[in-house]
């Protein structure tokens, strides 16, 4: 009797073939309540699921047979992986395939933000375009300016990459610094928390969600950043406080921003919707089809990794081996 997946929502259907030969797979193409996943839990060997599944000890505890879970994506904050692991249950991620991809959107949204993209678009299907105008649509440079990077990870570093076809100052913030030559080879300079804070023209957030990274940008931050600087976040919400990047825009002490995700995704936070220096992108840092291919093709590998007796090949950091 093959071992019982259950897949949570839509999946590339390159990993579902990778699959269907060892396993049972219980496919299901749209949303689950919180009822719906414990009985489609029950009696599953794994589960691959979306970050939008809260994996609580009610649901983990219905898998009595449940030897992993692995998430479609690189975050992990919507399961309980310390009581998982206390169940001797694997919970593995995606690292590693998504960070270029995601670094090619934070670009988007560095251009597109700086430049009044959204709203020069909006503007002109709205049909008010008449002409050119001398101040119509003025935006922020990009070459040469200041790029702060917190969190120089495989994200923040192919971030650092594409600064150097820009000519920028790439500052960067993280607990541990990169070792010289490394630092020489992406053009980078290590920088305190609120250094980087008061010299980039670009702040670009590439770190997870933690007790120590939970609201590390909110009022007393960007009370440090120039009026003419922008915010990028494609992290987690709970990075900044939206609130006070909300009152800071509208206020006119940060020159834009470009969120990826927010505090209470899919919820906007009040305000949001009326400010034209903000742009709202619906999580889609990792979204190219060849880059979610990948992400499904490492699901399956762990799957497969798992249900074969071995320690899966990309479990979540921290998890006990």
């Amino acid at each position: 009797m093959k071992p019982i997946v259950t897949v949570t929502n839509i999946f590339p259907q390159v990993a579902l073939d990778k699959l269907s030969s060892e396993c049972d797979l219980k496919i299901n193409r749209t949303s689950l309540t919180k009822e719906e996943l414990k009985q489609k839990v029950s009696g599953s060997d794994a589960v691959i699921s979306y970050l939008t599944d809260r994996i609580d000890q009610d649901i983990i505890d219905r898998g009595t047979k449940l030897k992993i879970i692995a998430n479609y994506g690189a975050g992990f904050n919507n399961i309980d992986v310390t009581y998982a692991s206390e169940r001797g249950i694997w919970v593995t991620n995606t690292p590693n395939v998504l960070h270029e991809t995601t670094a090619d959107l934070t670009w988007a949204m560095i251009l597109g933000t700086a430049r009044q993209i959204v709203s020069a678009d909006r503007y002109t299907r709205e049909g008010k375009f008449q002409g050119w105008g001398a101040k119509l649509f003025l935006g922020g440079d990009v070459y040469e300016k200041t790029l702060g990077i917190i969190g120089l990870g495989e994200i923040g570093r192919s971030v650092a990459r594409r600064a150097l076809g820009f000519n920028m100052r790439t500052l960067y913030h993280q607990r541990n610094l990169l070792p010289r030559e490394e630092e020489k080879k992406l053009n980078v300079e290590y920088a305190t928390f609120e250094k980087i804070l008061r010299a980039s023209d670009f702040l670009t957030l590439h770190v997870p969600l933690t007790e120590e990274t939970e609201y590390m940008i909110g009022n007393d931050e960007i009370a440090l950043m120039k009026k003419t600087a922008y915010l990028i976040h494609t992290a987690r919400g709970k990075v900044i406080d939206d609130y006070a990047l909300v009152a800071a825009l509208r206020e006119g002490r940060l020159a834009g921003a470009a969120l990826d995700v927010y505090e209470d995704e899919p919820e906007l936070t009040e305000g949001m919707r009326e400010l034209e220096n903000l742009m709202i992108l619906p999580h889609i840092g990792s979204a190219s089809f060849e880059t979610r291919d990948k992400m499904a093709l490492l699901v399956a590998d762990n799957i497969l990794d798992a249900l074969g007796g071995k320690a899966p090949r990309s479990l979540v950091p921290g998890y006990p081996k």
